[in-house]
Order: structure tokens, then C-alpha cells, then sequence
């Protein structure tokens, strides 16, 4: 990195310091702001950043806006280009997440999305992995807060404030002495995890939930729906899933731009399987890693590179 921290705010790229909005600001009060998670992968022998699926997080961001009347600032390949600049200005040698916020700027009280004027900003920092368990996997719970619905809060924006859900299954489950938490819709149905879609395997088929249990559309989830088919020969199925095929599953594993792909091992103290990673979410975990890292050709079409190195064969977004 370099000793400068930069990130993009109120039109301009600016010293992170200066990156502030007021305790009266909209978003701060009642939560009215969408963002995005964007990782980039660091490749040392090419010394480059690869975005992964830049362009679909910015096409995601500008349906979320939509549905929260936020207007956009800039188009999906300006803000594509200002996640390039900004990542490139602060010089990292290392993995990065890049956060987007387009947000309600207005400082009147009230929580009309009306009449209200928007702004984004982005910052981008040095990340590693989301969970530290490595190859051992996650012990979760399923939590006794249910997944907020669409027709509350609609969980295929990634709201702000629509967060607290989040907070709550993560915070009890951590408290309760487990790595993480699985949610269930109001009819008692697997949703995802905390921030994290979920996979099943049972008999040798994948098994994922459908986009109407409240989950987030994800661009990982997609990815690995791809990939499988492609690589491994193998479709994945979408349906409900009922809480008690978790602790019949032989593998069970979330996936997500912040958790990539980790294996859960144990749910509600239940060992899943052997109690250790399972084949094929340990096929899917090397997959993914070489993917986002640029070593498999076939998926740099997935890949934009930031300092774009002379002779680099990566350069669609």
C-alpha cells in the first residue's frame, strides 16, 4: 500500500481521513444506502490485481438502487473504471476488498426516500480470509432469527440497514460459542447463512436454496453454479431445503465474495459427514481459488486486472 490511503468521495478521490459524512446524514439515521463487497486477488508471480466480477457487483448495486429509489451517480462502467483508479491509487501488493455505498445524503428527519438527494463513495483495504478456521471448517447454529423477507426488507438489495438482521444471527451465534449462523424464512425453510449462501451435498448432488427463500441473488453462488456444471460435469439443484436435511447432509458449505468457499463441518453440535471437509467442497475450494487468481484461462473473462501489466492476457470486465 502506499502511505497514502485514497478513497473516492462526493465526486473526487480524496485522503480517507477526509472521507466523512455528518451524524445527520440519511443513511447514518435510517439506514437508506446499498452497497457491494468486491474482492481483488493478489498474483504475485504476475504482480496483479484481479478484480473478480467487477461488472456484475456494479450491475447488482444499480438493481439494489432501484429498489431504493437512490439515484446512481455514475453508470456500472464508470463506477467499473473509479474501482480500477482507486484500487490502483492505493498500490496494494496483497488481496483487497473494494466497498461501494450509494446512499441517501439528505439531513432532513423524517424516512421518506422522496426528496431525498444521493451520493456514493468507495474505499478499498487490504483482506484476507473472512473466516481464520482454514481447512478445519465452521461450526454454525440455525438461529432463531428468521431471514427478513422480500416483502419487508428485500433481501436482494444489499441494504444497509437491512444489515441488523445480520448482526444479530452472527452476534448470538458467536456469543453461543459457534463460528457462524444459518437463517430460516418465516415458513421454517433454509434461507443462507448469516451473509453467506449455502450448499448442500447429499447421495452426490449439490443442492443449493431458491432465490424466493429471502437470500441474496449471489454473484458467487453463480459463479460455482457455473463452474461445477462445467469442470466437474455437475448440475446443481435448486428447492427448499428443511432444517433437519442439514444434519443429514454429507457436506454443507457457504459460499460468498467475503467468505469464498468454506466448508461447514458441524450444525447445532451435529458433525456433517466426517466432521471434516468433504470432497467436493474441497474440489470446489481449489477451483475457486485458482479462478479468482487468474490461473485458469478459461474464466479470465471473470477477471479485470488493476495495474494491467505489459503483455497481460486479462482485460474484459
Amino acid at each position: 500500500m502506499t502511505d497514502k490511503e485514497y478513497a473516492y468521495f462526493e465526486g473526487k478521490f480524496v485522503d480517507i481521513g477526509d472521507a466523512k459524512v455528518s451524524i445527520k446524514t440519511h443513511v447514518v439515521q435510517y439506514g437508506t444506502g446499498v452497497f457491494e463487497g468486491i474482492r481483488g486477488y493478489w498474483n504475485e508471480k504476475e504482480e496483479e490485481i484481479y478484480l473478480f466480477r467487477l461488472r456484475e457487483h456494479f450491475q447488482r448495486m444499480n438493481d439494489s438502487m432501484k429498489i431504493m429509489r437512490i439515484e446512481p451517480k455514475h453508470s456500472v462502467d464508470e463506477m467499473c473504471d473509479l474501482a480500477v483508479e482507486l484500487v490502483k491509487k492505493n498500490a496494494p501488493r496483497t488481496d483487497v476488498y473494494v466497498r461501494p455505498l450509494a446512499y441517501k445524503n439528505s439531513q432532513l428527519i423524517g424516512p421518506g426516500l422522496h426528496n431525498n438527494p444521493s451520493e456514493f463513495c468507495m474505499f478499498a483495504v487490504p483482506f484476507g480470509a473472512y473466516f481464520k478456521t482454514g481447512d478445519e471448517g465452521l461450526k454454525v447454529m440455525v438461529s432463531s432469527w428468521r431471514r427478513i423477507e422480500d416483502n419487508a426488507i428485500p433481501p436482494r438489495a444489499k441494504v444497509t440497514g437491512a444489515y441488523a438482521n445480520t448482526a444479530l444471527s452472527k452476534t448470538d451465534a458467536v456469543l453461543y460459542g459457534f463460528d457462524d449462523s444459518i437463517v430460516l424464512t418465516e415458513d421454517g425453510h433454509i434461507s443462507e447463512g448469516s451473509a453467506m449462501n449455502l450448499f448442500m451435498v447429499k447421495n452426490g448432488e449439490l443442492v443449493t436454496t431458491l432465490v424466493s427463500d429471502n437470500i441474496l441473488v449471489g454473484i458467487t453462488l453463480s459463479s460455482v453454479i457455473e463452474f461445477v456444471r462445467s469442470e466437474l460435469g455437475i448440475e446443481t439443484s435448486r428447492r427448499k431445503i428443511d432444517r433437519t436435511e442439514l444434519y443429514s447432509a454429507d457436506e454443507l458449505f457457504f459460499c460468498g465474495t467475503g467468505a469464498e468457499v468454506c466448508a461447514v463441518v458441524d450444525v447445532d453440535k451435529r458433525p456433517v459427514g466426517s466432521g471434516k471437509m468433504g470432497p467436493m467442497c474441497e474440489q470446489i475450494k481449489n477451483l475457486y481459488h485458482k479462478i479468482t487468481h487468474g490461473e485458469i484461462e478459461k474464466y479470465h473473462k471473470w477477471l479485470t486486472p488493476v495495474y494491467a501489466k505489459k503483455g497481460s492476457k486479462i482485460g474484459a470486465r
